[in-house]
């Protein structure tokens, strides 16, 4: 073979070769493309009137692009394809002609069909198992806009990266992709309508024609789903709806009756149905944002005036939070009730006008009236909404608190920092009676990292609290802000899908179960000489009085409930107070349980009591009653308080079978004790249960100081060579500070010194007794 024959061969063989890949090279990027063909078009528009030889190039400009695109869509979506070709014809004739509300209308119906080829294309290829090119077209997408109350997901560009790196099976990724999507679009078309119905009542005829060939083209891209959802007939009735709005729209004629249709045919529906984690989670933004609403106004009104503006807004702002997760769940709501549905939808509108008249200063609403008006609205919505809707969620919490700080650096940059101080408090006390609870059961290495930004500081960073309270300039208070929010988002994502039923249970299991043994022993040892003969009847007595402590045990619950949501904005420094109290009850309690004083003087008092009512002095059975009852009802108090936190998240169910399980525990040992109670070593086996409660007085004397640590009562000095992990704080109070760690010292040293204290004192007093009594009665010599 001759050289140049070789060469030539070669040559082919270099271009077989390198051929795919220069047609991967120059083969069009979808996304770039398609915003190329809708800034082209966008530009021909603006350029009609004044430039129309620079817009006749745009138009091809955009159609160039479009024709780079057309096979693959037209393999894909031909409906779309058609549709964006008659577009095309309809713009380059109103171009022609110089009528820009006919472009702005071709112009939209361009734009929606490529749009719905990318979705066509996205969910055709992985319905071909082709994710490579599901994961190029989805550029092809528009986002729902931003909001406070409603942030972009990513869901559908994350099921098609997994499908295409196979992390997840394809079939799996379509449902996500779709949802996203069409939920997506959904919220667009509502947009459009709005938009549309702004532009009509300010006679803006090219937005208004745009804004309703922008509606009717999000319809059809859903319109599959509305088929799906109503059957074909439903579809086509809605397609005639939006083409006779489009129409009137264009034509400049009044648009009441075909908008009013339209909004008809689009009730109830729901292209892509929100998941049940996503309904409670609106559901929970609604509830909460509502009960804010009359808090935020009250403080912004005194005597019929507004007194803090910034108050009325951020009552303004947690309605339109609300209202927003209501518009989200309005379709499910009407087809569980109708009727309902509408009334709660003009209460929101009536709430909606009285916040405004504050805030516009035409009609300042009676607080009383506010509040009134919210309670009725929360009432109908809890007649409303599903109960599983209701149960409390985090991630909605975790919006709210969101929403609560954006308002506190709307205050810093106003110069109000009282009201920043008051915002960070309210966002605060959602943290607290929300999420900490299932943070502390599942995440705790999240919850001092938190609460050292919402504080005093974490590190090198100061806190919120001291920010504001040195009135820092708002730099370094969005500084603060930003790594506040990233230590929350990581938490949500740690938080989220969380569910540990065992470790909640067992939590409250032996809560219930210590508490319950100090208690029987305790009523064992009451009971203990009214064992024989006529005495044995004076224990019922006692049973009642146990019995009453219990259900007032149970009261205190739900008592606690409000009272502890009530008091909670005052936050750590409220948890601070109690645990001190806590503490010192508790080193009292322990160093009974150490001494023989505690013997011969408290548990004395409780059998003087019952020697003075069985000898009549005074009503024996209302005595041993009340004695019963306030020996038992200390401790179901104390449980009471401890088993608060468990409840939060929904957990309540669970929390009762963990209380089932201490209190099926503490009835065995109680069984035991009552049927032996003559052989135990009562004075021994409270021993054990006050090394117990010792245990959880170092316990409660670490967490404390943290406590005191975090809200600045306290200073922090870490011990740098020390690593504790993050359960040994959960559980055990243990934090690597010098402060923490010497103060577990000293009030280990405490009880256990001021035992071997009264020893020495007794052994001291008996053999003082015992010289006293030889010097009175020497021993004679024989």
């Amino acid at each position: 073979m001759r050289s140049w024959q070789r060469f030539a061969v070669a040559g082919v063989l270099i271009v077989a070769l390198l051929a795919p890949h220069v047609a991967l090279a120059q083969s069009p990027d979808p996304g770039r493309t398609a915003e190329r063909i809708r800034a082209a078009l966008f530009q021909a528009q603006m350029q009609m009137h004044t430039d129309p030889t620079g817009a006749r190039a745009r138009m091809e400009e955009a159609h160039d692009a479009y024709r780079l695109l057309a096979p693959t869509i037209a393999a894909y979506a031909p409906a779309a394809d058609a549709r964006a070709r008659t577009g095309f014809s309809d713009a380059k004739q109103a171009l022609t002609i110089g009528d820009m509300p006919v472009f702005a209308d071709a112009r939209a119906r361009i734009w929606t069909a490529v749009l719905a080829a990318g979705y066509d294309i996205v969910v055709g290829s992985l319905r071909a198992g082709d994710a490579d090119t599901a994961r190029q077209w989805l550029t092809v997408r528009e986002f729902r806009h931003a909001t406070r109350f409603s942030r972009p997901n990513a869901d559908a560009a994350r099921a098609v990266y997994d499908a295409a790196t196979q992390t997840i099976p394809i079939a799996d990724a379509i449902p996500a992709v779709q949802s996203d999507l069409l939920d997506t679009y959904q919220a667009r078309l509502n947009e459009a309508l709005q938009t549309l119905i702004a532009a009509d009542q300010q006679d803006f005829a090219i937005r208004r024609a745009e804004a309703a060939a922008l509606a009717e083209g999000y319809f059809t891209l859903l319109a599959p789903a509305y088929a799906e959802q109503r059957g074909d007939a439903a579809a086509n009735t809605a397609y005639a709806a939006f083409e006779r709005l489009r129409q009137a729209a264009l034509a400049g004629v009044n648009l009441t009756i075909p908008l009013e249709a339209v909004q008809q045919t689009l009730r109830g529906f729901r292209a892509a149905p929100l998941s049940p984690a996503e309904q409670k989670r609106r559901t929970g933004q609604m509830l909460r944002f509502l009960h804010l609403v009359p808090v935020e106004y009250e403080r912004g009104v005194r005597n019929g005036q507004v007194t803090t503006e910034l108050e009325i807004r951020e009552a303004i702002t947690f309605h339109a939070g609300a209202f927003a997760a209501f518009t989200d769940l309005r379709d499910l709501l009407e087809q569980r009730h109708p009727a309902l549905t509408e009334r709660v939808a003009g209460q929101f509108d009536t709430l909606g006008a009285m916040l405004a008249g504050a805030g516009n200063r035409s009609a300042v609403a009676d607080p009383t009236a506010v509040k009134r008006a919210t309670t009725d609205l929360l009432s109908n919505l809890t007649t409303l909404l599903p109960r599983e809707w209701q149960k409390q969620d985090s991630s909605a919490d975790f919006d709210v608190i969101r929403t609560a700080l954006d308002q506190m650096e709307q205050a810093v940059r106003a110069g109000e920092y009282e009201l920043a101080e008051s915002a960070r408090l309210e966002a605060y006390a959602i943290m607290e009676i929300g999420p900490e609870a299932k943070l502390i059961a599942f995440a705790p290495q999240y919850k001092p990292l938190i609460e050292g930004y919402f504080w005093y500081g974490q590190g090198n960073r100061k806190g919120l609290a001291h920010l504001i309270e040195r009135r820092a300039p708002p730099a370094e208070i969005a500084a603060t802000r930003i790594a506040l929010d990233q230590a929350l988002a990581e938490a949500e994502q740690t938080l989220a899908g969380k569910n540990a039923p065992g470790a909640i249970a067992a939590n409250a299991a032996v809560i219930v179960f210590r508490e319950g043994l100090e208690a029987v022993l305790i009523l064992a040892s009451l009971m203990g000489s009214l064992k024989i003969g006529a005495q044995r009847r004076f224990r019922k007595p006692l049973w009642i009085g146990t019995a009453l402590a219990f259900v007032a045990t149970v009261v205190t619950w739900v008592l606690a409930q409000e009272a502890l949501m009530a008091m909670a904005r005052f936050g750590e420094t409220l948890e601070a107070i109690v645990s001190l109290i806590a503490i010192a009850v508790l080193l009292l309690i322990t160093n009974w349980f150490f001494h023989d004083v505690y013997w011969k003087d408290w548990m004395a008092n409780f059998h003087q009591q019952k020697k003075r009512i069985l000898s009549g002095q005074a009503g024996q059975w209302l005595g041993l009653m009340t004695l019963g009852f306030a020996s038992i009802y200390r401790e179901g108090f104390e449980t009471v308080l401890f088993l608060q936190a468990l409840t939060l998240e929904g957990s309540v169910t669970v929390v009762s079978a963990g209380v089932a399980i201490g209190l099926i525990a503490t009835l065995l040992v109680g069984l035991a004790v009552f049927v032996m109670q003559a052989k135990l070593p009562h004075k021994k086996m409270l021993i054990v249960t006050g090394v117990l409660i010792g245990a959880v007085l170092l316990q409660m004397v670490g967490k404390t100081v943290n406590v005191t640590q975090v809200i600045g009562w306290l200073p922090i000095h870490p011990i740098r060579w020390l690593e504790l992990p993050y359960w040994a704080g959960f559980w055990f109070g243990l934090y690597p500070t010098w402060e923490g760690i010497g103060l577990q010292a000293a009030a280990a040293i405490f009880v256990i010194g001021s035992y071997y204290l009264a020893e020495y004192m007794q052994r001291r007093e008996r053999r003082m007794k015992h010289s006293a009594s030889t010097a009175a009665h020497p021993v004679r010599e024989v």
